[in-house]
């Protein structure tokens, strides 16, 4: 959808308009409700359309958030934040720029999962494009619409591996429309330049297919070479209709998310979140965490509960750091233990392909404890090892019991520990309950929202390790240069860049991350960081000695406000 922003011989902006009247207010980008001015309504045959009372931006912010503050529960308060998306793209963003940490959870996790298993009960209007397997051969016609001219941002997700929810089918689609609503509240990318996808393959969730509501293919998933022949036809129209688009991958299976990003990652410029947005938000935290807990990287122990694509993508992005920080690869992965359903990963039990660097030969631990080597427990790792941190990925609800927690601050004085599955139902354990198990001495992040916790004289933030806090940077860093490729040291840049920020670098106890509520500020942080490094890898049409002042004015430039400024008709 068009946004034609312009500047006048004063270097003010403008918006150039060539619709009016109905058409004007129906559409979401350009709709500025009551707060067209009484010349704007004389110009654009406004007049009787809208209510004559004026209002400003800022007046009906407050009042549309009082609005979801009535509503009786979190369902409704998305279903009405998506409306009024749907309505006016402008004060949507607005809101949820100036009530960032009450809105971001309502509009992606934890309630997003649910708005997922409903969706086809709460929706209402078009967004986005829906490609079914059965109109495989009409994707280039369905990208065509000139609704999608300015695409610039793709978040696709196939349904299959919600959250932590399985398989949600076409219902998928929450996913994309929420990350996407990140990318324009977070990074200022703005909203006509993304389109969410859900590629339908069909689904195998029987509750779905027995839906008379369900609005996806009511089919069994296809899998194997007609899977594989589907996603790549979605792929080359991408690359047919938008040649320098950011494509992300998302909430696709283990078995098909490293694959596909394998496969395309030298294609065009793209990712997948869920293994390296996911790796880079922990690495991040992991390295503004090691200053309040005194142990240094180099002699971190840490085990990654969960051993599919994210476990191990985080698991890399660690080796990395760690041997960035001046490890040998063997002596990085020496540290890292991965547990996975049947115990710790090692010689003695069967393991994938892309966890082989971690799997841990068992003759080199003689003096372990165990009570069976070919199931080694979750507690009986952490005791083993000596562990100093805990990263949970595995979507296993109270898997981090009192009794591992416990444990793991046996054996350092102020343990790390991330339970990042969610929804929050899905995380490996609740925050409160770890802060008193270890007498509020653990450093402790997750991956969606918490209530603060009450300390006894003080009301402490949980940080929440959520990619929010990076993959909006990337996009906008990439974007602003049109970087033709994303690369895995993007990633360890952008969790460096993100610890040079966090507040735990001048106080070990404080947080680890900044409030959310800078969350823009430390967007543009990254991509700043994103963006020389994509310079200086030559990946852009920039030459390599782009000052920074340059790059910086690119970014600012790129960013979009969600503020309404003065239209003007098109000469």
């Amino acid at each position: 959808m068009k946004l034609n922003i312009k500047r006048d011989e004063t270097g003010q902006k403008y918006v150039e308009v060539d619709v009016n009247g109905y058409d004007l207010i129906n559409n979401p980008i350009l709709n500025k409700g009551r707060s067209f001015t009484a010349e704007e309504r004389a110009s654009f045959r406004l007049r009787g359309i809208v209510p004559p009372g004026y209002l400003p931006l800022e007046e009906i912010v407050d009042k549309n958030y009082q609005i979801i503050l009535d509503s009786p529960n979190d369902l409704e308060r998305h279903i009405f934040l998506r409306n009024l998306q749907d309505r006016n793209e402008t004060l949507f963003y607005a809101m949820l720029a100036k009530y960032t940490e009450q809105i971001m959870p309502l509009v992606y996790t934890p309630t997003v999962g649910v708005a997922c298993q409903r969706f086809g009960q709460i929706y209402r209007r078009a967004r986005g494009v829906f490609i079914s397997y059965p109109n495989r051969d009409y994707i280039d016609e369905m990208l065509e619409h000139v609704h999608f001219d300015d695409t610039e941002v793709i978040v696709v997700s196939d349904g299959e591996r919600i959250l932590g929810l399985g398989d949600q089918g076409a219902g998928g689609m929450g996913i994309p429309i929420g990350k996407l609503s990140l990318y324009t509240g977070c990074a200022g990318i703005a909203p006509n330049k993304t389109l969410p996808i859900i590629l339908d393959a069909g689904t195998d969730n029987q509750m779905l297919l027995d839906d008379p509501l369900y609005l996806g293919w009511r089919h069994k998933r296809v899998r194997g070479q007609e899977y594989d022949d589907f996603v790549d036809k979605f792929v080359q129209a991408v690359k047919r209709r938008f040649p320098n688009v950011l494509l992300q991958w998302e909430d696709f299976a283990q078995n098909n998310a490293l694959k596909l990003l394998n496969r395309y990652k030298d294609q065009l410029c793209t990712f997948n979140d869920d293994i390296q947005g996911t790796a880079s938000i922990v690495v991040g935290a992991l390295l503004s965490a090691i200053n309040a807990s005194g142990i240094p990287l180099s002699q971190q122990k840490i085990t990654v509960v969960g051993a599919g694509s994210a476990g191990v993508g985080i698991s890399n992005l660690i080796v990395d750091a760690m041997i960035d920080g001046g490890l040998s690869r063997d002596e990085a992965y020496a540290n890292i233990f991965l547990v996975d359903r049947f115990g710790l990963i090692s010689d003695q039990v069967t393991s994938l392909d892309f966890q082989k660097p971690f799997v841990k030969s068992l003759a080199n631990y003689p003096k372990w404890q165990v009570k069976d080597v070919t199931n080694i427990d979750l507690l009986e790792t952490v005791q083993n090892v000596t562990a100093t941190m805990l990263i949970g990925v595995c979507a296993q609800g109270g898997i981090f019991t009192k009794e591992v927690v416990q444990a793991l601050s046996e054996n350092c004085p102020r343990p790390i520990i991330f339970p990042l599955s969610n929804p929050t139902e899905k995380a490996e354990a609740n925050p409160h309950d770890v802060l008193d198990w270890t007498d509020g001495k653990a450093i402790v992040g997750t991956g969606t929202a918490f209530p603060l916790y009450d300390t006894g004289s003080a009301l402490r933030r949980i940080d929440q390790v959520n990619n929010s806090y990076i993959f909006p940077g990337i996009g906008l860093g990439v974007r602003a240069v049109n970087a033709r490729r994303i690369t895995d040291r993007m990633f360890l840049i952008a969790a460096k860049a993100l610890a040079e920020i966090s507040p735990a670098r001048n106080d070990p106890q404080a947080n680890l991350l900044p409030p959310l509520r800078e969350v823009r500020n430390v967007s543009r942080h990254i991509a700043l960081a994103v963006a020389k490094e994509a310079v200086s890898a030559g990946l852009t049409n920039f030459k390599s000695d782009l000052d920074e002042v340059t790059l910086s004015n690119l970014i600012d430039e790129y960013m979009w406000e969600p503020i309404y400024l003065p239209y003007r008709t098109k000469d």
